[in-house]
Order: structure tokens, then sequence, then C-alpha cells
């Protein structure tokens, strides 16, 4: 069966979304959404685009599963899976859209906050961790747009490349098991009818996540934050284009 040019663009944008992932710790999510946006109903692309992101994530977690800071995950990582879970509660009743404007704006600002040097002097710790994450799991899962916000606010957290990525990693795979059975209550029914384009993105996830991986290792140390700088300003500006 022939591919339709949507089907085409959704598998590159899937290989794009594992790569830029595996370097970034975000990015399947972030990119696919508005992506399967463009054909299927907004809020039900957030659901669909769960699927390959829990391949991604959790192919991505065993590849780097011994990097893990177990500290982060614990505070960070678990109000950020309720944050999740209270947001894709809440998304099967608001519309995304002025949200989305909100959370590109956040990701450019974060992200030109990091090269000028000023999201250096911002550490969380104690309560702060806990608020961090929450907000950025709620308003992930509103807006589907998950791993940008967390790799945001992770960034006020002092960890080497291998650490950050492997740490969002295993959030994001907290923040999947929190919030999937929801979009399985609500939009069960709906995904199974997108079945084969799921299943396309998921192939597409997979193959990317590969590739970034050797992406990653060739990053020098010293040059990765500015990386995840980048890319969330790219994400950001994508996120409002989109919205």
């Amino acid at each position: 069966m022939a591919l339709s040019a949507f089907d085409l663009l959704v598998a590159l944008v899937a290989v794009a979304a594992g790569a830029i992932a595996s370097v970034s710790g975000f990015g399947i999510g972030s990119l696919l959404t508005p992506t399967l946006a463009l054909h299927i109903d907004p809020r039900l692309a957030v659901a669909a685009a769960s699927v390959p992101h829990l391949a991604g994530t959790a192919l991505r977690f065993w590849m780097l599963r011994g990097h893990v800071d177990r500290g982060v995950l614990l505070r960070f990582g678990s109000a950020s899976a309720a944050g999740a879970f209270a947001g894709a509660v809440a998304g099967a009743f608001v519309r995304p859209g002025a949200l989305r404007f909100l959370v590109g704006l956040v990701l450019i600002l974060v992200g030109a906050a990091e090269i000028g040097g000023w999201m250096r002097r911002l550490r969380f710790d104690g309560a702060s961790a806990w608020v961090a994450g929450a907000a950025s799991g709620l308003f992930g899962g509103l807006v589907g747009n998950q791993g940008g916000l967390r790799a945001a606010a992770m960034l006020g957290f002092a960890l080497p490349k291998a650490s950050f990525v492997a740490t969002a990693t295993a959030i994001a795979l907290v923040v999947d098991a929190a919030r999937m059975p929801v979009y399985a209550v609500t939009d069960g029914v709906d995904l199974t009818g997108l079945g084969p384009l799921i299943g396309l993105a998921t192939a597409g996830v997979i193959v990317g996540t590969l590739i970034g991986e050797r992406v990653l290792s060739a990053i020098p140390e010293r040059a990765f934050r500015v990386v995840v700088a980048t890319m969330l300003i790219a994400l950001g500006v994508v996120v409002i284009a989109t919205a």
C-alpha cells in the first residue's frame, strides 16, 4: 500500500524527533503532536503521539539507564508525573491552542537565558524542584510538550550530558505511565482507528533514537547545554507557529 504525502511527513518528522530526543531528552511529542494535528484533532494528536513517545523513550532509557540521577528523578520526576496526570485529565476538556503560544514563549525565553548565562544562576533544590516538576508536567500534559518544558526546567540542575538525557528519559517513562491510562480511557476508540499511522510514527522514532545516540556521544560536554538551549528556542518557534 502506497504511503500518502502526510504519511511520509509523519515518518520523516518521527525519525528527526527520535534523533533530537536522544541528544536533548525531548522532541518526540513536541514535534509529532503538531505534525499529527495537521490532519487530526489537536487533543487526539496529543494522545496519538504518546505511543511512539513511549517506544522511543523506553529504548533511550535502556541505552542510558546507568546514568540516571536518582535524586532528581525522585523529586522533580515524581512531581512531573503528578502534574502530567492532572494535565492529561484536564486536556480532555481544555483546548490547548492559547496555552501552546504561552509554552512556546517560555521555551524561547529559557533557551535564550541559558545561552546568555542567566539560567546557570538558577538552581532547583528542595521545594523548588517539586514545584518546577509539577508545573512542567501540568502544562506539558495539557499541550503535548512535556519534554521541552521538562528539559527547560532541568537546566536548573547541574547535570552532565549523559545524566541530563538519562534522567529526563527516566522521568518521561514515569510521566507516560501516569498519562497513558487516561488517554486509553478518553481516546482509546479513536486511537485504534489511527493504528497504521501510529505504527509508522513509532517505527520512525525508533530509527531516529538509534541515530541520535551516536550523535550524543560526539557532542563535547562543554557544548551540551548550548545545544539544548538552541533546540529549546527552535522548538519554541515551532510551537508558536503551530499554536
